[in-house]
């Protein structure tokens, strides 16, 4: 029994990622975050279910993959929690099938700080 909700599933995962973030014109020491990072999607469950868990695991994994122990100013100007957050975003978002949205993503730097989208 298919009904005509929109159902989200969620993903958890985790990257050791270094950065010095920019603040007011200066750049911080360098330092490292264990970043934790959840992505859920949403659709109809037409054929049972949204998607596959592992396919948003390994679309996400590919993603996150090329952050993964690397220095994150050498991809991003200023690497702020927001500025990643939103580009795996947007990767994301390009891998998805056409039936499923990104509905909301949170990344968090460490235990304490987070960055949440919703779309």
């Amino acid at each position: 029994m298919v009904m005509n909700v929109m159902v989200r599933i969620v993903e958890r995962f985790k990257f050791d990622a270094s950065h010095a973030v920019i603040i007011d014109g200066t750049p911080e020491e360098t330092h490292g975050h264990t970043f934790r990072l959840e992505v859920a999607v949403e659709g109809s469950p037409t054929k049972g279910y949204v998607m596959d868990f592992l396919k948003l695991r390994e679309i996400v994994d590919g993603i996150i993959g090329r952050l993964d122990h690397r220095n994150l100013n050498a991809f991003f100007d200023n690497p702020t929690t927001e500025n990643v957050a939103i580009w795996i975003a947007e990767e994301v978002k390009k891998e998805l099938p056409e039936d499923v949205r990104l509905s909301r993503l949170v990344l968090w730097e460490g235990d304490e700080n987070g960055v949440e989208l919703e779309f």
